[in-house]
């Protein structure tokens, strides 16, 4: 019998329960509902969205006219908000308040002169979204991680705002050595606290218990997920990760020789997705928390 143990906290976080919602409310009064992107990082999740008549769009300009789009938690940026505006686009606006903060933090302190340094990964939708409110794009830069703050220029005043998926140690040392880039350093930690949560809960679940491994339950695309994976593997535990419950047919092998195995989901990962993959596991004793 393998025995699984939940982390804490895992699945939905509420910024993007609250856009699921939405949309959900939105395809039952309108069969004309769109999004800018995947409405989130998960894309079975997606596909059930769709199955009930989302519509989604690779760009802004994709939404045809008379449409309703509605803004995903990653938020958008100014140019993208005013052109929706333009053309007449009713707009409902699910940005997570946590990746609002990350904006407004971010147009301000470009307004006060502050060279922005954004923490987080170029290509993802938060990063663009938050770059599209700087005031001065020639005042800001992007970096991934430490190797990459070492390569930052002198400013006299410099602004560092996280991803709010960032992990808490990347950015207490990337801090260290912006201290060292300034003569004035203005730290925003914009990371939301349902990701320090699902930190912090992969942490203990492998800590406190003597688990053989950990399936990890997420998009390939969620950066978050990826972050889980980080914290897993760097307390010396093996993880699968799995989009899907049909993964675990194919990666049969890993669950042998294996009596407690623990499960951690990203924050875009539905629950109806976790409890499919703890019901596809043969034998089974299910231990709520940590």
């Amino acid at each position: 019998m393998i025995n699984i143990i939940m982390a804490e906290h895992a699945g939905f976080c509420f910024g993007v329960r609250r856009a699921v919602n939405a949309i959900s409310d939105a395809l039952n009064n309108n069969n004309n509902v769109w999004t800018i992107g995947l409405p989130i990082h998960n894309p079975q999740e997606v596909a059930r969205l769709e199955s009930l008549g989302l519509h989604v769009a690779d760009n802004a300009g994709g939404i045809p006219s008379g449409a309703k789009v509605l803004i995903r938690a990653h938020g958008e940026s100014l140019s993208v908000m005013e052109s929706l505006k333009a053309r007449n686009i009713e707009v409902i606006d699910m940005t997570c308040p946590f990746v609002r903060k990350a904006q407004d933090m971010a147009a301000n302190l470009s307004r006060e002169n502050y060279y922005v340094i954004l923490l987080g990964d170029k290509n993802h939708p938060e990063i663009k979204g938050i770059l599209g409110h700087v005031i001065d794009n020639k005042n800001v830069e992007v970096i991934a991680d430490e190797s990459e703050a070492e390569k930052v220029s002198y400013h006299a005043k410099i602004a560092l705002i996280s991803q709010t998926t960032q992990r808490e140690e990347r950015l207490a040392k990337v801090t260290g050595i912006l201290t060292r880039k300034s003569s004035e350093l203005h730290v925003c930690n914009t990371i939301c606290k349902a990701t320090s949560e699902r930190q912090q809960a992969a942490r203990e679940l492998v800590r406190n218990n003597h688990v053989d491994g950990v399936i990890l339950i997420g998009g390939r695309e969620s950066a978050n997920t990826g972050k889980l994976r980080d914290i897993i593997e760097s307390e010396g535990v093996n993880v699968l990760w799995i989009e899907e419950p049909e993964e675990l047919n194919a990666n049969s092998q890993w669950l042998n020789n294996k009596n407690m195995v623990g499960i951690a989901a990203g924050a875009s990962t539905p629950e109806w997705l976790i409890d499919k993959v703890i019901n596809n596991i043969a034998a089974k004793k299910v231990v709520k928390g940590v």
